[in-house]
């Protein structure tokens, strides 16, 4: 029988910093379409939340079919080198081997597209930390997926959701799951302390003492 997952972690701003090839990536889909590009204080609010929800953010109402060309342009660069300029947080492999050591079951819950988040765990060399791992894609909230992983049996109540930004927390809360927010990502702690985790973790090399 499936062990649920005793964690279930985000991965951009919780395991990694992807903020360059995001970043270059949006931009290069900005620029295919004759927007201009974000300004670097703007890349923040961009990680997070799906693609399509970004883009509608940046380039205000435009018809879908505007939105999904966008998303394409992003991912042709992303699968290309954008995946690569992403580095993983000092610390976190130390921790989730601890985690896991200690016979906790670990998941990976992103708004990434799960075969990009797939090349970016096995390029860190943490893939096999984790049981599985669940992506997102255009119209899929965070919320969608967890309760996903809930009708799966890859989590339930006993589950704690680890996530950078308000709407990790808020995708727990909605599923009956705890959570807890990292202050290293791109969420202030404001955002965080306003979502009410359970939890608050002030550096990875706190997960597995906060975790257990």
């Amino acid at each position: 029988m499936r062990r649920a997952a005793s964690h279930v972690f985000d991965l951009d701003g919780t395991l990694s910093d992807p903020s360059v090839g995001i970043a270059r990536s949006l931009n290069h889909a900005l620029a295919s379409s004759g927007y201009a590009p974000l300004r670097d204080r703007d890349v923040t609010r961009c990680i997070g939340p799906p693609l399509d929800e970004v883009f509608r953010t940046i380039v205000g109402p435009v018809d879908d079919a505007r939105i999904v060309d966008l998303v394409a342009k992003y991912r042709e660069r992303y699968a290309d080198v954008g995946y690569a300029e992403n580095v993983m947080y000092p610390g976190i492999a130390e921790s989730l081997s601890e985690l896991t050591d200690g016979g906790a079951v670990l998941g990976v819950c992103t708004s990434k597209r799960a075969d990009f988040a797939e090349r970016i765990l096995r390029r860190f060399g943490i893939r096999e930390r984790f049981a599985f791992v669940s992506g997102g894609d255009i119209g899929v909230t965070k919320s969608d997926q967890l309760a996903g992983l809930v009708r799966d049996r890859c989590a339930d109540e006993s589950s704690i959701m680890v996530g950078d930004r308000a709407v990790d927390i808020a995708a727990a809360k909605v599923n009956g799951l705890a959570s807890a927010g990292v202050l290293w990502g791109f969420g202030s702690a404001d955002e965080l302390k306003a979502a009410q985790p359970e939890f608050l973790i002030a550096s990875p090399a706190e997960l597995t003492k906060v975790l257990s």
